[in-house]
């Protein structure tokens, strides 16, 4: 039984539950734009881009756990759009970003799947060391990586929804 996963999946669900309810109230139609405050425009992540870019990362973790990961890879152009190197942009006509239930799909498809990698895979999964060597100063082992991807890099991002949401008038969820 493993000893370490489940406790990264419970950090994960936490996430995902806050995540969820972050979506409550947010139309389609303001899924990928900027918060406006009277004629100022905050130029800041939006529910699509944040979503987007998180997506990208789960499927890291089902693999990493020794699972097979490839319905949940993402395509080029979800790697175009919100990779790390990706600029946020404002989709004013709707025609940049993939539709608000293509995106929340892609990320809690496969953060679900992540949990259940997470929740089933050996101790020595999470004690190997960090492949990613761009990360490994600041994660020396998987399971530290894992905990990022899952825990701090989720929460940081969803933070940054729970101030659009506030932004554009939605309030706290």
């Amino acid at each position: 039984m493993s000893n370490f996963g489940p406790m990264i999946a419970e950090s994960a669900q936490l996430a995902l539950g806050y995540a969820e309810r972050l979506l409550k109230d947010v139309t389609p139609e303001q899924f990928a734009r900027f918060a406006k405050v009277g004629d100022t425009v905050i130029q800041s992540n939006h529910p699509a881009f944040i979503y987007g870019h998180l997506s990208l990362y789960a499927c890291r973790v089902v693999e990493g756990c020794g699972q097979d990961a490839s319905s949940l890879q993402p395509s080029e152009d979800f790697e175009r759009a919100f990779s790390k190197d990706a600029q946020c942009v404002d989709d004013t006509e709707g025609s940049i970003y993939p539709p608000m239930d293509v995106v929340t799909k892609a990320f809690f498809d496969g953060y679900g799947a992540a949990v259940e990698a997470l929740k089933q895979a050996p101790d020595d999964v999470f004690t190997k060391e960090n492949p990613n060597e761009a990360m490994r100063g600041k994660f020396p082992t998987q399971g530290g990586l894992f905990d990022f991807y899952v825990g701090g890099h989720v929460m940081l991002h969803i933070g940054q929804l729970s101030a659009w949401r506030r932004a554009i008038g939605l309030g706290p969820a």
